[in-house]
């Protein structure tokens, strides 16, 4: 599927991994490809933008934080990021509803 089609594109999943933490993009990018079954595979082009505007937006904070000589940006969720996030987990329960009900009337 599409990325640009999905409700709430990547933001969705970014925003839920820094629910639970801060992250920094590196580990952003492994947790997620770890829980996707490597399904969800970023590249640094693909993350950065669209954490950058996540920042923009207000959704999410971020640090830096001198890591082995060289900074490391963290990023959290913000309370305007949570209230996205909450947005965004019921456009993909509408979604998904609406796909499986599709689905499940095809095989009927």
């Amino acid at each position: 599927m599409a990325r640009e089609r999905e409700p709430g594109g990547l933001d969705l999943l970014i925003l839920s991994l820094l629910s639970e933490r801060e992250m920094y993009g590196y580990e952003i990018v492994t947790e997620l490809a770890r829980r996707s079954d490597e399904t969800f595979m970023l590249r640094e082009g693909t993350l950065y933008p669209l954490l950058h505007r996540l920042e923009k937006e207000g959704a999410v904070a971020a640090r830096e934080v001198k890591a082995a000589g060289r900074p490391r940006r963290y990023y959290r969720l913000t309370e305007k990021g949570g209230e996205k996030l909450s947005a965004r987990e019921a456009e993909w329960a509408r979604y998904s509803s609406a796909v499986n009900a599709v689905l499940s009337g095809a095989h009927a």
